[in-house]
């Protein structure tokens, strides 16, 4: 044993207190991260291309749920056309989801820099 210890103390043995605080309030954000989650897979973003004649709408899970394509851009001669313009949309949907989702993690998480999130 160590000079000034005392038999059955650890050193540093204040800190088991402490640990399950830490891991209470971890808890705790998980929980608040799993419900902010369901929320977020809740809202859906939309964006258009080409002028608004492809309209693609995508969920906070990344899903799309609706595509509304105008009439007059359905050309059978340029179908090629339409897939760029569904493409774009989509990946724009996509990006804005992304984006409010970052933003609402952000508002939880403080700004904490959680890998992932």
């Amino acid at each position: 044993m160590g000079k000034g210890m005392k038999a059955g103390k650890k050193p540093g043995g204040g800190n088991a207190g402490q640990m399950q605080k830490q891991m209470a309030q971890m808890q705790a954000m998980q929980r608040k991260m799993a419900e902010l989650q369901d929320e977020i897979d809740q809202m859906e973003v939309s964006a258009t291309s080409g002028g608004g004649a492809v309209t693609v709408t995508v969920n906070g899970a990344r899903q799309l749920t609706k595509v509304g394509i105008k009439p007059e851009v359905m050309d059978p001669e340029d179908v090629e056309m339409l897939e760029d313009l569904i493409l774009t949309a989509a990946n724009e949907a996509l990006r804005q989801m992304e984006e409010v989702s970052s933003q609402e993690m952000s508002k939880l998480t403080g700004g904490l820099g959680i890998p992932g999130l």
